[in-house]
C-alpha cells in the first residue's frame, strides 16, 4: 500500500498560538516541531502494521521544513521546501493508495478552532467551492480526488475533524485537542495524541476499503473572498478571474485542477500585494 503524508503543524497536541508553530521563534517552535514529528511516526508506524509499505510526507506548514528527519523511519521521502507549486498537496498525484492529514487546522472563521485559518489568511478571508465554505482539508482532498486518491484518516481538534466529516463522512479522525477559543485548547499530552493516531491510523489502513475519492460534482464555481481589496486587486489581474465585489472574485472551470492552480496563484499573487512597502 502506497501512502501520502499532508503534514501541518497547529492541530498537533498542546499548540494553542502562532509562537509554537513560528519557525522564528527559537524558544517554543523547536519544542513543538518535535512533536509535530512525531505525531507523523506514530501515523507511519500506525499504517505499517496494516500494511502500508511506501510512504512520501510533505512537510505543509509554513515555510515547509519542519519535520526532524532524526524523529522519521530511515525508508520514508519527505518534500521539504517553500513555494512548491501544488503546495500542500505536492505530488499527490503519484499513484497513492490513500492519503493522511496530520497537524489540520480548522478552515478561517471556524468557532472554537485553534488558530484556524485557509491557507494565507493575509489575503484569503473565505473560500467556497460550488457554494459550500471550504477548509483545505477539504481543498486537498479534492485535489487528491482528482487523481482518486482517498483520504483516510485527519488528526487535528475537534472542530477541524468535525468540519472536515462534514464533507468526508468515511474519513478516520484522531481528536488530539477540545479547541476553548483560537487561543486555547484542552490537549492530550504529546504521547497520548501519539498513541491514539498510532492506533486511527493502523484503523485508517486497515479499512480504508470503505473509503472512497473525494470530489465536487459537476463544473467548479469558486468564489474567493480577499482578506484586503489590494489583495483582490492583484488577484483579478490573474486569466480567468472576475471581480464580483471589493474583496470578491469568482472562478469557474469543468476542471478542479484548473480551479486549485488558481487557487494557489491567487494565494501567491495576492501575499506579494499584500506586503507593506
Amino acid at each position: 500500500m502506497k501512502l501520502y503524508i499532508s503534514c501541518d503543524m497547529e492541530g498537533t497536541a498542546g499548540v494553542c498560538s502562532w509562537e509554537q508553530c513560528d519557525p522564528t521563534n527559537t524558544v517554543e517552535y523547536p519544542i513543538f516541531r518535535r512533536v509535530m514529528s512525531r505525531e507523523v511516526r506514530a501515523a507511519i508506524d500506525g499504517a505499517r502494521v496494516a500494511g502500508a509499505k511506501d510512504v512520501l510526507i510533505n512537510d505543509a506548514h509554513w515555510n515547509m521544513h519542519n519535520l526532524l528527519f532524526d524523529e522519521l523511519p530511515r525508508d520514508v521521502r519527505v518534500l521539504s521546501g517553500y513555494r512548491k507549486p501544488h503546495s500542500m498537496v505536492q505530488h499527490g498525484n503519484e499513484g497513492f493508495d490513500g492519503a493522511f492529514f496530520t497537524g489540520y487546522h480548522g478552515g478561517i472563521g471556524t468557532q472554537n478552532a485553534v488558530l484556524a485559518h485557509t491557507y494565507s489568511p493575509g489575503v484569503i478571508y473565505s473560500v467556497r467551492i460550488n457554494g459550500k465554505e471550504c477548509n483545505e482539508a477539504v481543498l486537498n482532498a479534492a485535489y487528491l480526488g482528482v487523481y482518486n486518491v482517498p483520504v483516510l484518516l485527519i488528526t487535528g481538534d475537534h472542530a477541524t475533524c468535525d468540519q472536515t466529516r462534514a464533507a468526508l463522512p468515511w474519513v478516520h479522525t484522531a481528536v488530539v485537542k477540545e479547541s476553548i477559543g483560537y487561543y486555547s485548547a484542552n490537549s492530550m499530552t504529546p504521547e497520548a495524541a501519539a498513541d491514539l493516531i498510532h492506533n486511527a491510523a493502523r484503523e485508517a489502513v486497515a479499512r480504508r476499503a470503505e473509503c472512497k475519492p473525494f470530489r465536487f460534482d459537476g463544473a467548479i464555481d469558486m468564489e474567493i473572498d480577499a482578506a484586503a481589496v489590494e489583495c483582490a486587486d492583484y488577484i483579478e489581474l490573474i486569466p480567468g478571474f472576475t471581480r464580483t465585489g471589493g474583496r470578491s472574485l469568482r472562478f469557474q472551470s469543468t476542471d478542479y485542477l484548473a480551479a486549485f492552480q488558481a487557487f494557489i496563484a491567487a494565494i501567491r499573487i495576492g501575499r506579494g500585494a499584500a506586503e507593506k512597502a
